[in-house]
């Protein structure tokens, strides 16, 4: 079976284009000024029009305030909210509700304890993105290159559609699927060049290797 994906962080029309032709699921848009992939709702807006409707458009934010997820929610152009913070349970169930939105909550895994982790939002997220704790010096929860044991995932007792983050490549990508059971991952650091410079190449090739899975 095919693996899918999305490709988080776009910030430019040719890296959108290139994901919606090699296959991608969701393409996530970051709304959180500490990362290099930073977009405010406008500028997403310009790359969120062509996108064709079969394809999630995922809107990641940070702990973000009411006035920017409704700016979000009305001029972006996004199908699915991503909360990548410390939202609790009651924030997430409020945000879902105010915004008629499916939301997928990140949880941060560094241990087993942490895979236990969505049974707290069970009830009130669409899916879970499982990614890597982020390094103790670091300025963002995700994107920063960290993978974490795939192992602690596999036969994970969540109920709800769950994606594995953290440090996947395209090298990376057929073990990381084998050892976690993952059936939708989201790469974003992995099909870079730099920072917030989206490789074309390496968004052509990650799709390849989740398409031949």
């Amino acid at each position: 079976m095919s693996i899918d994906v999305k490709i988080c962080g776009l910030s430019d029309q040719a890296a959108v284009a290139c994901a919606v032709d090699g296959g991608a699921a969701m393409v996530g848009f970051v709304f959180f000024p500490a990362s290099p992939r930073h977009l405010t709702p406008q500028q997403a807006a310009a790359l969120t029009g062509d996108v064709p409707d079969n394809i999630i458009r995922v809107a990641l934010t940070v702990d973000a305030d009411d006035a920017l997820l409704a700016d979000i929610a009305a001029t972006a152009g996004i199908d699915m909210l991503q909360l990548h913070g410390q939202e609790t349970p009651e924030r997430v169930k409020a945000i879902r509700a105010r915004y008629g939105m499916p939301v997928m909550k990140m949880l941060p895994i560094a241990a087993a304890a942490d895979v236990a982790g969505p049974e707290a939002y069970e009830d009130v997220a669409d899916r879970f993105l499982f990614d890597a704790k982020p390094p103790k010096d670091a300025t963002r929860p995700g994107g920063n290159a960290e993978a974490f044991d795939w192992s602690l995932l596999k036969d994970n007792s969540c109920r709800k559609p769950w994606m594995l983050a953290g440090g996947l490549t395209a090298e990376n990508l057929a073990e990381a699927v084998k050892i976690s059971g993952a059936e939708a991952v989201d790469v974003s650091s992995g099909v870079e060049d730099a920072p917030g410079v989206k490789s074309i190449d390496k968004i052509r090739e990650f799709l390849a290797v989740a398409n031949s899975l």
